[in-house]
């Protein structure tokens, strides 16, 4: 990202800690949205369940647009424990 260093995520246990949040929450989220698109694709192949199968990919695709939202936030969130000095310096 712009906005942090490479080596945030290392800096303490608690930037440690918090990394691996993020990244369990973004794993989650990412198998969510691959499990709701194989969902769909497979109710696409009967009529009856293709409503069903619309709803699957919407939702796996909502799942999808927050990743990045998540990385964002993670950013943000270990930033706020660093050092805003050495972030202005970098801009």
């Amino acid at each position: 990202m712009l906005f942090t260093d490479a080596n945030i995520a290392t800096r303490s246990k608690r930037h440690k800690r918090i990394y691996a949040y993020y990244e369990l929450l973004y794993t989650l989220i990412d198998v969510l949205a691959a499990v709701l698109f194989i969902i769909g694709s497979i109710m696409f192949f009967f009529s009856d369940w293709q409503f069903a199968g619309t709803w699957c990919f919407l939702v796996g695709s909502v799942f999808f647009a927050c990743k990045p939202t998540l990385r964002i936030v993670r950013e943000i969130h270990l930033m706020r424990l660093g050092d805003f000095d050495d972030l202005a310096e970098r801009f």
